[in-house]
Protein backbone atom coordinates (compact mmCIF):
# COMPACT_ATOMS: atom_id res chain seq x y z
CA UNK A 1 0.00 0.00 0.00
CA UNK A 2 2.86 2.37 0.81
CA UNK A 3 4.39 1.68 -2.61
CA UNK A 4 1.19 2.61 -4.47
CA UNK A 5 0.74 5.83 -2.46
CA UNK A 6 4.35 6.79 -3.16
CA UNK A 7 3.89 6.00 -6.86
CA UNK A 8 0.78 8.23 -7.06
CA UNK A 9 2.57 11.08 -5.30
CA UNK A 10 5.48 10.86 -7.73
CA UNK A 11 3.10 10.98 -10.65
CA UNK A 12 1.37 14.13 -9.36
CA UNK A 13 4.57 16.06 -8.71
CA UNK A 14 6.37 17.63 -11.64
CA UNK A 15 10.02 16.85 -12.04
CA UNK A 16 12.57 18.95 -13.82
CA UNK A 17 14.32 17.16 -16.66
CA UNK A 18 18.02 17.13 -15.81
CA UNK A 19 19.11 16.32 -19.36
CA UNK A 20 20.76 19.25 -21.09
CA UNK A 21 19.57 20.02 -24.62
CA UNK A 22 22.54 20.58 -26.92
CA UNK A 23 22.78 23.99 -28.57
CA UNK A 24 21.39 24.09 -32.11
CA UNK A 25 19.13 21.06 -31.59
CA UNK A 26 16.03 20.99 -33.77
CA UNK A 27 12.81 19.05 -33.11
CA UNK A 28 12.23 16.03 -35.31
CA UNK A 29 9.22 17.53 -37.09
CA UNK A 30 11.34 20.42 -38.37
CA UNK A 31 14.22 18.34 -39.72
CA UNK A 32 12.61 17.62 -43.12
CA UNK A 33 11.94 21.29 -43.90
CA UNK A 34 15.29 22.66 -42.81
CA UNK A 35 17.50 24.11 -45.55
CA UNK A 36 21.12 25.13 -45.11
CA UNK A 37 21.97 28.79 -45.57
CA UNK A 38 23.17 29.58 -49.08
CA UNK A 39 21.66 26.43 -50.54
CA UNK A 40 18.86 27.00 -53.05
CA UNK A 41 15.81 24.84 -52.74
CA UNK A 42 14.15 23.84 -55.99
CA UNK A 43 10.76 25.55 -56.06
CA UNK A 44 8.71 22.93 -57.83
CA UNK A 45 9.16 19.87 -59.95
CA UNK A 46 6.50 19.09 -62.50
CA UNK A 47 6.95 15.51 -63.55
CA UNK A 48 3.85 14.27 -65.32
CA UNK A 49 1.91 17.28 -66.57
CA UNK A 50 0.74 17.77 -70.14
CA UNK A 51 2.59 20.54 -71.88
CA UNK A 52 3.50 22.18 -75.14
CA UNK A 53 7.10 22.69 -76.16
CA UNK A 54 8.13 24.39 -79.38
CA UNK A 55 10.06 22.94 -82.28
CA UNK A 56 13.65 22.07 -81.50
CA UNK A 57 13.26 22.33 -77.72
CA UNK A 58 16.19 21.02 -75.71
CA UNK A 59 16.49 21.09 -71.94
CA UNK A 60 19.10 23.20 -70.23
CA UNK A 61 21.62 21.38 -68.07
CA UNK A 62 20.12 20.75 -64.61
CA UNK A 63 22.67 23.12 -63.11
CA UNK A 64 21.15 26.07 -64.98
CA UNK A 65 17.44 25.32 -65.02
CA UNK A 66 15.29 26.77 -62.31
CA UNK A 67 12.25 24.56 -62.90
CA UNK A 68 12.08 21.16 -64.48
CA UNK A 69 10.04 21.24 -67.67
CA UNK A 70 7.23 18.69 -67.55
CA UNK A 71 8.07 15.43 -69.26
CA UNK A 72 4.64 13.72 -69.26
CA UNK A 73 2.80 14.22 -72.53
CA UNK A 74 4.00 16.77 -75.02
CA UNK A 75 1.33 17.99 -77.40
CA UNK A 76 1.80 19.69 -80.75
CA UNK A 77 -1.79 19.63 -82.05
CA UNK A 78 -5.27 20.21 -80.68
CA UNK A 79 -8.84 19.35 -81.75
CA UNK A 80 -10.36 22.81 -82.14
CA UNK A 81 -14.09 23.30 -82.68
CA UNK A 82 -15.38 26.41 -84.48
CA UNK A 83 -18.54 27.52 -82.64
CA UNK A 84 -20.28 29.05 -85.67
CA UNK A 85 -19.35 26.41 -88.27
CA UNK A 86 -19.92 23.52 -85.82
CA UNK A 87 -16.85 21.83 -87.31
CA UNK A 88 -13.76 20.42 -85.62
CA UNK A 89 -10.25 20.80 -87.00
CA UNK A 90 -6.95 19.20 -86.00
CA UNK A 91 -4.71 22.28 -85.74
CA UNK A 92 -1.08 22.79 -84.66
CA UNK A 93 -0.46 24.67 -81.42
CA UNK A 94 1.75 27.77 -81.63
CA UNK A 95 2.05 28.43 -77.89
CA UNK A 96 0.39 28.64 -74.49
CA UNK A 97 -1.00 32.13 -73.96
CA UNK A 98 -2.55 31.93 -70.47
CA UNK A 99 -3.05 29.19 -67.91
CA UNK A 100 -5.58 30.17 -65.21
CA UNK A 101 -4.22 27.54 -62.80
CA UNK A 102 -0.89 29.27 -62.24
CA UNK A 103 1.33 31.91 -63.87
CA UNK A 104 4.23 29.47 -63.55
CA UNK A 105 2.28 26.91 -65.60
CA UNK A 106 1.93 29.55 -68.33
CA UNK A 107 5.70 30.06 -68.50
CA UNK A 108 6.37 26.29 -68.45
CA UNK A 109 3.78 25.60 -71.16
CA UNK A 110 1.59 23.30 -69.04
CA UNK A 111 -1.86 22.66 -70.51
CA UNK A 112 -4.84 22.14 -68.18
CA UNK A 113 -8.57 22.71 -68.46
CA UNK A 114 -9.30 26.38 -69.16
CA UNK A 115 -5.89 27.14 -70.68
CA UNK A 116 -5.89 29.58 -73.60
CA UNK A 117 -3.65 28.27 -76.40
CA UNK A 118 -2.66 29.93 -79.64
CA UNK A 119 -3.45 27.75 -82.67
CA UNK A 120 -2.48 28.12 -86.31
CA UNK A 121 -5.44 28.77 -88.61
CA UNK A 122 -4.23 29.41 -92.17
CA UNK A 123 -1.04 31.13 -90.94
CA UNK A 124 -3.07 33.44 -88.64
CA UNK A 125 -2.65 33.04 -84.90
CA UNK A 126 -6.03 32.58 -83.22
CA UNK A 127 -6.80 31.68 -79.64
CA UNK A 128 -8.68 28.64 -78.38
CA UNK A 129 -9.67 27.61 -74.86
CA UNK A 130 -9.16 24.04 -73.69
CA UNK A 131 -12.48 22.42 -72.69
CA UNK A 132 -11.34 19.02 -71.45
CA UNK A 133 -8.81 17.75 -68.93
CA UNK A 134 -5.88 16.56 -71.09
CA UNK A 135 -4.37 14.52 -68.25
CA UNK A 136 -7.40 12.25 -68.22
CA UNK A 137 -8.23 12.13 -71.93
CA UNK A 138 -4.81 12.05 -73.59
CA UNK A 139 -5.81 14.67 -76.18
CA UNK A 140 -6.58 18.38 -76.25
CA UNK A 141 -10.11 19.53 -77.13
CA UNK A 142 -10.64 23.26 -77.43
CA UNK A 143 -13.19 25.83 -78.60
CA UNK A 144 -12.10 28.66 -80.88
CA UNK A 145 -12.46 32.09 -79.27
CA UNK A 146 -14.14 34.24 -81.92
Amino acid sequence: MKKTIKMHEERKTKKKNDEEVPEGAVPAYLLTERVKAGQKKRMEENGNKNCYVGEGFTRKPPKFERFIRPMGLRFNKAHVTHPELKATFHLPIIGVKKNPTSPMYTSLGVITKGTVVEVNISELGKYAQVTNNPENDGCINAVLLV
